[in-house]
């Protein structure tokens, strides 16, 4: 994975700087030539993006301000290329205010100013990285922390607790690193959330597309496992099947299976769990999967020796991965049968699948700092602006496919792309037009790739409920038998079920999925009354459904874990439990928010809740607000002992 170079010369003639500002963002772009320069004039009000127009790729800049700001840029950077490239100062906190409040608005600069620029991270700072190391805090303790899973969340905290001196030991199942972007394999797998975003904020990757393969995505994992010295301390191929929590001794006895048969045990100060929640195969529930004669399996788990082409297939679920795959598999196939419980509103993303271009290349290869504001700009765009239009408005009576007049609005602007993409075929629109509100359940980024592949010759959408399966294929509710070759099962994973089938024993040896008994909580997502230095990322009411990317969390995640850490040894106790108490006011308060949000009101079935219907996934407040109640564990919140 190539990294972005070190600030270099600008030494490109007018036409080849002129051809790159063509397809700059304006919210970037101007910021980025402010601080490359220093002259902060560039930054005029009058070619300032609009903060709040989220809907509109160029924030309400009409085409004429678009092209004056681009010509402008073009005009200082020219400037600067003749001055023989003068290295500006770093801009000092002020000048760092007058920039970010170009891009986010100069209202919210004071409000979300820490937040961003941990983001930024100016002149490529790691201001995320721990400012303690054990030794200095207690130089006589030794600390170890078992982290369970090598994935995007695993590798962050293992990479930051070496950072502080604590000892960390990375047990992964798999023989590689990677997390869902090594088990996950199917054809056209993918990102969803902008690639420049979808990446450590300290470790930034000159990205080949705007939304990467898993190729790519695993290739950036493996990169940052290698670079950081991180395969030390991962051990492949060992699986835990069960940790216990020792009062006596203060330490966590992990049992861990190898692939080879052979089991050991691993013992750990304390536990990091980064198993995720999109990582295990849900199966259905229908009469005769047995019965099958040709192959089955699961998209999670793709067969690479089934060859497809010229296959009767049948696909059984049309969610986010589904969608994904679909169209892969369609040229290819004889005749493809795709089985839909529930159509998903799809959001238009036109670089979907498109490669960063040349030109686009040449900006974050060659403009110092564009692809830092470009990647603030992108979360700026994405971190809450959609969260509003979740909101239930308890007043609503405008009917059950929105849930307020903000709502309402996405609900016309997302129903009119599903009426052009599928103009003049009533009968699919009818099948793919979603009747619940917007955001109560996962949407899914489209380039038109949805429609062009279901009005293939070749393809046909069926709606009627699967009675069972057969040796010869699938049999519908109206007792038609639909014959396959091969079923593909994309039917999601067992989301609510977290940290299964580990059992984890923690104090008197209670049971924790006998505690949750199926409704999973915790503190923050991260800790849990009754086990003492378990920690939980991608926990319990972590998700994220429309504003920003899931690593962000796993930033907060990881700081609150290592300060946690460091609590623990300067406070010289072994262990932290959180109250109950506040275990259970964080629980009725999260309980309360989703209780009003899009996906807490509608009926539609959605992942986001478990088998009691209640939401175990979606985080219904502001990133700002997980950020703030991260940055360090609370000791009242905790027994220390």
């Amino acid at each position: 994975m190539r990294k972005p170079p070190d600030a270099a010369d600008i030494t490109a003639d007018d036409a080849e700087i002129a051809a790159a500002l063509a397809s700059a963002t304006v919210g970037a772009l101007l910021p980025a030539v402010a601080q490359l320069t220093g002259d902060l004039s560039v930054l005029r009000p009058d070619l300032q993006p609009d903060p709040d127009n989220i809907m509109d790729p160029q924030a309400g800049l009409s085409a004429a301000q678009v092209a004056e700001a681009r010509q402008l840029a073009l005009d200082t950077l020219i400037a600067h290329r003749e001055a023989g490239n003068p290295a500006a100062p770093p801009p000092d906190e002020q000048a760092l205010r007058t920039i970010m409040a170009f891009v986010v608005g100069e209202r919210n600069v004071d409000e979300y100013f820490g937040l961003l620029v941990e983001e930024l991270a100016p002149g490529g700072a790691d201001l995320r990285a721990p400012e303690w190391t054990l030794d200095e805090v207690a130089p006589d303790r030794s600390m170890r922390v078992a982290v369970i899973g090598a994935g995007m969340s695993g590798l962050l905290v293992a990479h930051r607790l070496r950072q502080a001196g604590v000892e960390a030991v990375v047990l992964e199942k798999n023989p590689d690193v990677g997390g869902t972007w090594f088990d996950n394999t199917y054809p056209g797998c993918r990102v969803d959330v902008p690639n420049h975003l979808y990446s450590y904020s300290f470790d930034p990757a000159l990205w080949p597309q705007h939304y990467s393969s898993q190729e790519v995505l695993r290739e950036y994992f493996s990169d940052f496992a290698d670079r950081n010295e991180l395969r030390d301390v991962i051990r492949f191929d060992h699986e835990v099947t069960a940790m216990r929590w020792d009062e006596e001794s203060a330490l966590w006895h992990l049992d861990v299976r190898a692939t080879d048969g052979t089991t050991d045990t691993v013992n750990a100060n304390a536990v990091v769990s980064a198993v995720g929640q999109l990582n295990r195969p849900r199966m259905p529930d229908i009469a005769g999967m047995d019965a099958f004669a040709g192959p089955a399996f699961h998209s999670a788990r793709w067969d690479h020796d089934v060859d497809l082409s010229g296959k009767r297939v049948a696909v059984v679920g049309t969610g986010a991965s589904a969608m994904q795959f679909i169209p892969e598999i369609a040229p290819e196939v004889a005749h493809l049968d795709v089985y839909q419980r529930t159509p998903a509103w799809l959001v238009p993303s036109p670089d979907y699948h498109d490669v960063v271009t040349d030109d686009q290349r040449w900006l974050f290869e060659h403009l110092p700092t564009y692809a830092q504001w470009f990647r603030l700009w992108l979360f700026w765009r994405t971190h809450e602006g959609l969260l509003v239009a979740a909101e239930a408005d308890p007043d609503w009576t405008g009917g059950p496919e929105a849930v307020s007049q903000l709502n309402a609005m996405v609900h016309m602007v997302l129903s009119e792309y599903l009426k052009a993409q599928f103009d003049g075929h009533d009968d699919l629109l009818a099948k793919v037009m979603p009747h619940y509100p917007p955001i109560s359940k996962r949407v899914v980024r489209d380039n038109g790739i949805w429609a062009r592949t279901l009005t293939r010759d070749n393809v046909e959408l069926v709606t009627d409920g699967i009675a069972r399966i057969t040796e010869a294929g699938v049999v519908t509710a109206d007792g038609v038998e639909h014959p396959a070759d091969v079923i593909i099962w994309g039917t999601g994973f067992t989301a609510s079920e977290f940290l299964m089938p580990m059992a984890v024993s923690g104090v008197g040896g209670a049971d924790l999925h006998a505690t949750w008994d199926g409704d999973a909580r915790a503190y923050l997502g991260l800790t849990i009354p009754g086990f003492p230095n378990l920690f939980l990322m991608y926990g319990p009411n972590t998700n994220i459904v429309i504003n920003g990317s899931i690593i962000f969390f796993s930033e907060c995640e990881t700081t609150y874990i290592v300060e946690s850490m460091r609590m623990l040894a300067s406070s010289g106790n072994a262990a932290m439990e959180v109250r109950p108490e506040v275990h259970q006011a964080f629980a009725r308060r999260i309980d309360d928010a989703n209780a009003t949000m899009a996906w807490g009101v509608a009926s539609v079935n959605t992942w986001y809740k478990n088998a009691k219907g209640r939401v175990t996934q979606n985080w219904p407040f502001s990133l700002l607000e997980y950020w703030r109640a991260t940055r360090t564990p609370e000791p009242s919140d905790y027994d220390l002992r």
